[in-house]
């Protein structure tokens, strides 16, 4: 056999065999999907969270002995602890306003769990509702300006949270003395009273639990209850928060204006402020001047100096509920 013959095969022979190993080296798609799906299963995880063995709103006892009432609750801690932007939302805010709506329901005689009830209406913020409930505590027009709150074009107290959390109370307090019960009394402000005060009579029974209602109000207390329990204990449904994670209160004063403003954005200048300053922190304020013929005092909330930079809330020291400097999960394979 010639030299250049025996060349030629061996060139072939390694052609061949580079090409083999491209070949067989390429990696086949169905491979690289079982590798994908098997990470997928190893490392996602959803557990179930549990019930809490016992439960109570305004000191009065959830049944959580009843079937339906235990898996009523079980809807709303799932939609809590898997809805996580809302959640957290809840604790961001909460820790800036539940300082002014607590005091407020103290003075007012009314149980503290009720700030949760603002939270199952409106999270904290000032929503719309489609019916047009309005503000923290989402008012109607007409049983705002039953309840003392200002309504017009102009002036919204549905979004001022100290005048809207009184007539809150106001209205919680007629209501328990009503039904005698503070689980009825907050039912029913989901409900409208006439509308609660009718189930109860045509169902012949005088206790939340037993009642048959429509979706909304049969959520409502619900939805409460489990905003009460996850605040009372986020790490069990899987939030840990460092304090810093928190909207903190913001340092303010209060001028009372009992004439009319006529420029509100130069009154906000002449005090080293814009007029979206001025109308975040006064959003009942639905105009650019305050009119005032009646001469009805209003108080004006108005940030200190520097109460709007970060730096001046970055020493806050670790809340012991919520702070947790070592986190240690085990890995799941």
């Amino acid at each position: 056999m010639s030299r250049r013959i025996i060349q030629y095969i061996f060139l072939m022979i390694v052609i061949v065999g580079v090409a083999g190993v491209f070949i067989f080296a390429r990696p086949d798609k169905n491979d690289s999907d079982r590798d994908y799906r098997g990470a997928f299963k190893r490392h996602y995880k959803i557990f179930t969270p549990e019930l809490p063995e016992k439960a109570d709103f305004a000191g009065e006892r959830v049944p959580l002995h009843d079937l339906l009432v235990r898996e009523s609750l079980d809807r709303e801690i799932l939609a809590f602890t898997f809805m996580h932007s809302t959640t957290q939302q809840m604790f961001k805010r909460a820790h800036r306003y539940f300082p002014i709506i607590e005091p407020i329901l103290k003075k007012n005689n009314i149980p503290d769990d009720f700030k949760f009830l603002a939270i199952a209406e409106s999270n904290l913020g000032n929503a719309t509702s489609p019916a047009g409930a309005e503000g923290v505590w989402q008012f109607l027009t007409s049983t705002g300006r039953e309840y003392g709150l200002e309504v017009n074009s102009k002036i919204d107290e549905r979004y001022n949270l100290i005048k809207a959390t009184e007539a809150a109370c106001k209205y919680l307090q007629e209501a328990h003395d009503s039904f005698g019960d503070w689980t009825l009394a907050a039912a029913s402000y989901n409900r409208g009273f006439n509308g609660l005060e009718r189930a109860v009579r045509n169902q012949k029974v005088t206790n939340y639990y037993d009642l048959y209602l429509n979706e909304e109000t049969a959520r409502y207390i619900y939805r409460i209850l489990a905003a009460k329990e996850i605040w009372e204990h986020p790490t069990n449904y899987g939030f840990y928060m460092k304090e810093s994670d928190f909207y903190p209160p913001i340092k303010t004063y209060t001028i009372v204006v009992d004439t009319t403003v006529e420029d509100l954005p130069e009154f906000a200048r002449e005090r080293g402020l814009t007029y979206r300053i001025l109308r975040e922190f006064n959003p009942w304020i639905h105009d650019y001047s305050l009119p005032n013929k009646s001469r009805r005092t209003y108080i004006l909330t108005l940030p200190e100096k520097d109460a709007m930079l970060v730096s001046t809330y970055s020493d806050r020291k670790p809340s012991e509920t919520f702070f947790h400097d070592t986190l240690k999960i085990n890995e799941i394979n």
